[in-house]
C-alpha cells in the first residue's frame, strides 16, 4: 500500500523583504495511508508552505512530493483530496447548504447522494440549525465548521487540515475530534497542522515535527513520547535541542 503522502528532500526558497528565505530545507517525511498525523512546529516552521506544496499551490525549488501516489507537479485527482485552510473564506452571500451543494456539484456528485451527504455533514458539525442562513451571519467557529464540511463533501481519501480547531469553542473542538475519529474508522488519511497539542495528543496515531523548514521528529506518538510525559513537554524538549 502506497503512503498517502511522501516528501523527499524538499526545498522551497523565495525572495521577500530584500532577502532570500529558506522556507523548507531538505524536508523528508511520509504519512501512512489510513493514519491520523499531526503536523507540528512553531510559527514560521514551514508547515503551511509544505501543505501548499502538497496541494500544488507552490512549486518546490527542488526535491519531490507525492500525494496518493501522484506527483504534485503533475495532475492530481482532486476528487480524492479534501482541504481546509487555516483561515477559510468563502461566498458569504450563500447559505451553508448552498455552499455545500455548489461544492458537491463541482465534484459531479449525484444529486440524491449529495443531499444525503450535506444533511449528514451539517448534523455532524452542529450546523443543521444554520443551514439556510447566509454564511455572512456565521460566527468564526461556524465559518470554520462549514469550511470543514466543504472539505469533506466529496468523501475524500486524504484530508489535509490547517489548524482545524482554530476559533472553535470546547464543544466545537470535541465535534472535530469526533469527526476525525470517524474518518480514521473508515480508512481515511488525515494530515493536519495544529498548535493545540492537547488536541493532537487525543486523536493522532503519528506526529511529524519540523523547525526552520527541517524535520526534527517523526513517528508514532507512543514511540516518541515517554511514559509520564505529555506531548507538549515532548514538543518543548525537542524544540530546545
Amino acid at each position: 500500500m502506497k503512503d498517502a503522502i511522501a516528501i523527499s528532500d524538499l526545498f522551497v526558497r523565495y525572495y521577500a523583504r530584500g532577502k532570500h528565505v529558506e522556507a523548507l530545507q531538505g524536508l523528508s517525511l511520509t504519512v501512512p495511508t489510513g493514519s491520523v498525523v499531526g503536523f507540528l512546529g512553531p510559527n514560521g516552521a514551514g508547515k503551511t508552505t509544505a501543505i501548499h506544496v502538497l496541494l500544488g499551490f507552490i512549486e518546490p525549488t527542488s526535491g519531490s512530493a507525492r500525494v496518493l501516489g501522484c506527483d504534485v507537479g503533475g495532475r492530481i485527482a482532486r476528487q480524492r483530496i479534501g482541504y481546509l485552510p487555516e483561515h477559510p473564506e468563502t461566498y458569504r452571500f450563500l447559505t451553508g447548504r448552498e455552499l455545500l451543494g455548489m461544492a458537491g456539484r463541482l465534484f459531479l456528485m449525484e444529486r440524491r447522494l449529495l443531499r444525503r451527504r450535506i444533511d449528514d455533514l451539517l448534523a455532524k458539525l452542529d450546523l443543521a440549525h444554520a443551514a439556510d442562513r447566509r454564511i455572512g451571519t456565521y460566527s468564526r467557529g461556524m465559518m470554520q465548521r462549514i469550511g470543514l464540511a466543504q472539505a469533506l463533501i466529496n468523501d475524500p481519501e486524504l484530508v489535509i487540515l490547517d489548524e482545524p480547531t482554530g476559533g472553535l469553542d470546547p464543544l466545537g473542538r470535541m465535534k472535530v475530534r469526533s469527526l476525525i475519529s470517524d474518518l480514521r474508522e473508515t480508512g481515511k488519511t488525515v494530515f493536519f497542522s495544529s498548535h493545540e497539542l492537547s488536541e493532537v495528543e487525543l486523536v493522532c496515531d503519528h506526529i511529524v515535527m519540523i523547525s526552520n523548514g527541517k524535520l526534527v521528529a517523526e513517528g508514532k506518538v507512543l514511540d516518541l513520547v515517554q511514559n509520564g510525559e505529555s506531548l507538549e513537554k515532548y514538543f518543548l524538549r525537542v524544540m530546545a535541542e
